[in-house]
């Protein structure tokens, strides 16, 4: 699947007045139900060969070739400060373009595109869980489930963090 660019990914999210519809990728991440804009998403890809990168923070699971260019892959696990995943399923790989870069995503499995109205969106509530209010641009309550808007841009952001290298 190959989507259109679109510039800062925090400039995609919904304003509650709008009324309009977002399309949303969404995949799963312990257990966890995630979105990123359609508009974000560059492809969606099986498993692939990563190659370790030494000296990288945990995050950075390595890098692949994608139609010969360089993809540095990000493992949103420890990203998010969730559980590293039993290696009985290989993680799926979701690409994305942040400042001229192209990342790779490693989630547990990508779903379908949600059409969802922009007045269902609600910006993080105080109970959402710490861990992922950072990396997050707002939720949708969903029928039994939570969907949380990830904000690509956060999640790449590694300036902040003293851990990462």
């Amino acid at each position: 699947m190959s989507a259109a660019k679109n510039g800062a990914d925090r400039s995609v999210a919904p304003t509650a007045a709008s009324g309009e519809q977002r399309d949303y990728v969404t995949m799963t991440i312990a257990d966890q139900l995630f979105g990123i804009p359609v508009l974000t998403v560059q492809d969606v890809l099986g498993p692939q060969n990563i190659a370790r990168v030494p000296l990288a923070p945990k995050e950075v699971a390595g890098s692949l070739n994608l139609r010969g260019r360089i993809v540095t892959a990000i493992d949103a696990r420890p990203r998010l400060g969730l559980p590293p995943r039993d290696n009985s399923k290989p993680p799926m790989s979701v690409v994305v373009e942040h400042e001229g870069e192209l990342y790779s995503l490693l989630v547990d499995s990508v779903g379908e595109v949600l059409s969802l109205n922009s007045r269902d969106y609600q910006r993080n509530p105080p109970t959402l869980d710490p861990r992922l209010r950072d990396f997050s641009d707002g939720i949708y309550r969903l029928n039994g489930s939570l969907l949380v808007v990830l904000s690509v841009a956060s999640l790449l952001d590694f300036g902040n963090r003293s851990d990462a290298a």
